[in-house]
């Protein structure tokens, strides 16, 4: 008979697919705001695809995430390690990069 994990495990993982959600509404808000706002050039649109890539991954990741955390205390394994969060930062330091290039390209 399987029992019902304790509940703050299984709250704390939905805390954290929502954390993971609201990354993703946020992100999709920025690539709006960047597509809308900035000038209509390769760098700027190149950002907003960045974030908006972003923001979907956050979403389709985080949900993942959250289905092999749930699997995981049920069965009373391991966690593991997500990759999700990894994979995030990495797309947001290029987000970081074409933004630099941004401002750069338009103060100089």
């Amino acid at each position: 008979m399987n029992e019902e994990p304790d509940v703050r495990f299984s709250l704390a993982n939905e805390r954290t697919l929502l954390a993971y959600q609201r990354t993703a509404i946020g992100l999709i808000g920025a690539a709006v705001a960047v597509a809308h706002f900035l000038e209509d050039n390769t760098i700027a649109l190149t950002l907003a695809g960045i974030l908006l890539g972003c923001g979907a991954f956050s979403a389709v990741g985080g949900y993942f995430r959250y289905v092999a955390a749930d699997r995981a205390i049920r069965e009373g394994k391991p966690l593991g390690q997500g990759r999700a969060a990894m994979i995030l930062s990495f797309g947001l330091m290029a987000a970081v990069v074409v933004a630099a290039v941004y401002v750069i390209k338009v103060a100089g």
